[in-house]
């Protein structure tokens, strides 16, 4: 029977447009796809502590961990809130922002 681990990544929004981001494996990204999944307490210690610093550095602002799945070969966001946020937004001139 396979695992069920709760996987995390850390998200937040960027300082400069608003833009929700995630930590990756080098950066911030805007794509989900390339979050940095977080499965140990001691790896989302470390995510926590990347994001306490980018807010530090006034880069992005309230970092927070989210659970995601994976089970689709991609990583989806496990609440309606945060599937909607990673999205982008849902009106306006925003809609289909590019990174």
């Amino acid at each position: 029977m396979a695992s069920h681990a709760t996987l995390k990544v850390l998200t937040a929004n960027r300082l400069s447009d608003g833009r929700v981001v995630y930590l990756g494996e080098t950066g911030w990204t805007v794509a989900i796809e390339e979050a940095r999944l977080i499965a140990t307490p001691d790896e989302a210690s470390g995510a926590e502590a990347e994001g306490a610093r980018a807010v530090a550095d006034r880069m992005v602002v309230e970092p927070y961990l989210i659970d995601v799945e994976t089970e689709t070969g991609g990583i989806l966001p496990a609440s309606l809130r945060e599937r909607i946020r990673a999205r982008g937004p849902s009106t306006g001139h925003s809609r289909g922002a590019a990174a």
